[in-house]
């Protein structure tokens, strides 16, 4: 498949992808959504509202997306038509050519049932992969409403290939009784707390590994963020990721995702803001320091 231009590119974003730099891919796709629609707007809205919105500085992180160079290359061109397994496909081809172009993705979405897609390219890049998910929802269902690459599949497809010990899956407030039943026997269940989260990452058998995330916004709480298709009480406020992120920082991040934000269902746009405000915090997270818009790539 094609990708086509974003109308509006994230904040400073340059167009084009150079060796080194973090690059935005959207992927406006939702037709496996199955409480409320809308994800497929995702992508464009958090673009919109960071060119209003957001500030290129981050006082939490001291950094500004002025002195660094990303890309944003527009948005897979994908069909709400089209089978969850050919969008699938699609990303993953699409997350490969920026690997190939020595570059780092970073996915929005639509919906979760596309990240397995750009989590396989990554590792098959990078066969000692960590992914780290944060999310309110398991993700474990063997199938959902006829089709196994449902986004309440995405994490049971990306265990087709990944082996369970290097999934950690944090903050999880819903799931059905087998999928709990499996959290608590494997161990990959962790609370969002972030000293718990650097312990985990420190371990011996991480602390070295690449790493890939995946962000469902409605690790939120919905009163923070309200524009999300499966929203869950009890989730986390800002000053809780900024925490969550932190043990992050200097890890070996080779793709991260941001998904389920559906704009259309917060009609004040806080949730959008919210979502671009992430994706700079993160983009300033993984970003090379040695590779700034007056430099080039160590």
């Amino acid at each position: 498949m094609n990708i086509a231009p974003a109308k509006i590119p994230f904040l400073e974003a340059e167009t084009e992808i150079r060796p080194g730099c973090p690059a935005i891919l959207g992927v406006p796709y939702d037709k496996t959504a199955s409480f409320r629609k809308g994800t497929r707007n995702g992508p464009d809205a958090i673009r919109e509202v960071s060119a209003a919105a957001i500030e290129t500085y981050s006082p939490i992180q001291d950094k500004d997306l002025e002195d660094i160079v990303y890309a944003d290359i527009g948005n897979l061109d994908v069909d709400n038509e089209d089978t969850p397994e050919s969008v699938v496909e699609a990303l993953k081809l699409a997350v490969d050519k920026i690997y190939e172009k020595e570059a780092l993705p970073i996915i929005l979405g639509g919906e979760h049932s596309i990240s397995p897609g750009a989590i396989q390219a990554a590792f098959q890049r990078h066969p000692d992969l960590v992914v780290v998910q944060f999310d309110a929802h398991a993700d474990l269902r063997e199938s959902y409403e006829g089709t196994r690459n449902s986004h309440a599949c995405a994490m049971r497809r990306t265990l087709d290939f990944l082996p369970s010990e290097r999934l950690l899956q944090v903050g999880i407030r819903s799931g059905t009784k087998e999928e709990y039943q499996e959290l608590k026997k494997s161990g990959r269940c962790l609370p969002a707390d972030a000293v718990i989260l650097g312990e985990r990452l420190a371990s011996d058998d991480l602390s070295s590994r690449p790493i890939y995330i995946t962000f469902d916004i409605d690790l939120f709480d919905p009163s923070e963020v309200p524009g999300t298709g499966t929203p869950e009480a009890g989730g986390i406020r800002w000053d809780d990721f900024e925490s969550l992120r932190k043990p992050l920082e200097g890890r070996n991040i080779v793709g991260l995702d941001i998904v389920e934000l559906s704009p259309e269902l917060d009609p004040t746009g806080i949730s959008s803001a919210l979502a671009a405000k992430m994706l700079r915090e993160w983009l300033l997270t993984v970003s090379l320091p040695s590779f700034t818009r007056i430099g080039t790539s160590a």
